[in-house]
């Protein structure tokens, strides 16, 4: 069996399984982040040694002013619990996306999260939030076009190493495989860019009853299928 070095994971239907106990959408976020501590410890007992997660998107701030509120709590007290869990775990943690939309106090907390779990050397976890890949994509030109115009990098030097350089996931290797939840077939905005060529899972599982158990049939899926990176498999001749 080959472990994707890493996991990357769209967390989708949290409201939708609180509705279907007949529970407030929030109760399912909530049951969302305590699952996703479960199946980081999974992840990495598995050999996963990268696993990135979509917590917020730019998109989610059209939601309702009530549940984008509740969503920023349970952040902030989930950054905390991340804190004790990448210590006990040795876990380093980075944040993907763009802190600027978000509250003093969080932004804080998160580089706070950053810094203190830097020099770990357990499962490396990803968290997006505030992210959307376009807008990576754009933050990135515009910083890389300012390195052009003060003489920094010259045009023609510029390649897709350089231009990964500039994204928020430098440093940490493209997806081998991509997991959404719930039922869904699209990326949703999600690290366009570097799934160019991981293989994709969909399961109808919603989130908070995502399990270490489907985590292997994903895994076991990704075993089945064959990577060829743009190549054709030769033939083998008897």
């Amino acid at each position: 069996m080959v472990i994707p070095q890493h996991v990357a994971i769209i967390l989708d239907g949290n409201g939708r399984w609180a509705k279907s106990k007949g529970m407030p959408r929030n109760y399912g976020h909530v049951r969302g982040a305590k699952n996703l501590e479960t199946i980081c410890r999974d992840a990495y007992n598995m050999g996963i040694k990268y696993l990135t997660v979509y917590l917020f998107s730019t998109e989610n701030w059209k939601r309702s002013k009530e549940e984008v509120n509740a969503l920023m709590d349970l952040f902030r007290s989930y950054t905390k619990t991340c804190k004790n869990t990448a210590r006990k775990n040795n876990m380093k943690v980075r944040v993907l996306g763009d802190p600027e939309a978000l509250d003093s106090d969080l932004r804080r907390s998160l580089k706070e999260l950053e810094e203190s779990s830097k020099g770990n050397t357990g499962l490396n976890f990803q968290i997006a939030i505030n992210y959307g890949s376009r807008d990576e994509m754009v933050r990135a030109i515009r910083r890389l076009t300012q390195d052009c115009m003060e003489g920094e990098v010259r045009p023609e030097d510029i390649d897709e190493r350089l231009v990964a350089s500039y994204l928020d996931t430098r440093e940490v290797p493209d997806p081998d495989l991509l997991i959404r939840t719930s039922g869904e077939q699209r990326l949703s905005n999600y690290l366009l860019w570097q799934l160019a060529y991981t293989e994709f899972y969909f399961t109808e599982v919603p989130w908070p009853a995502f399990t270490k158990e489907e985590l292997w049939k994903a895994i076991e899926k990704y075993n089945s299928r064959e990577r060829r990176y743009g190549g054709v498999k030769e033939e083998q001749h008897v």
